[in-house]
């Protein structure tokens, strides 16, 4: 099977940066599209930032200009660099993938288990 583990969540304080990682991990044929979620507390989980395998990038409005995605191919890793943190950017970050296995051949998606990050004022 497949396994997302992120990495790189903590406490900050409002205008500092965290930078988040994620690694793919199994029987990966190949990944199309990997992303970042967030869900704070008492709200629904919100897209924040995506990356398509040729590197195409979308962003939420609530953080362009402020945070970047980026993977690399061959390490089957995604990384979200946070700059300018503020309050609102509090929750829980989850990785997300399009991944192909070798034993399905059909692109399946798959969650982190989530990283908590937490900025005050």
């Amino acid at each position: 099977q497949v396994q997302l583990v992120e990495s790189g969540g903590g406490s900050v304080q409002a205008g500092g940066s965290l930078r988040l990682s994620c690694a793919a991990s199994g029987n990966i044929q190949s990944i199309n599209v990997m992303g970042w979620y967030r869900q704070a507390p008492g709200k629904q989980r919100e897209f924040i930032a995506r990356v398509i395998s040729g590197g195409s990038t979308n962003y939420a409005d609530s953080v362009k200009g402020r945070f970047t995605i980026s993977r690399d191919n061959a390490k089957n890793t995604v990384y979200l660099q946070m700059n300018s943190l503020k309050p609102e950017d509090t929750a829980v970050y989850y990785c997300n993938a399009a991944v192909k296995t070798w034993q399905r051949l059909v692109y399946g998606d798959y969650w982190g288990q989530g990283t908590q990050v937490t900025v005050s004022s």
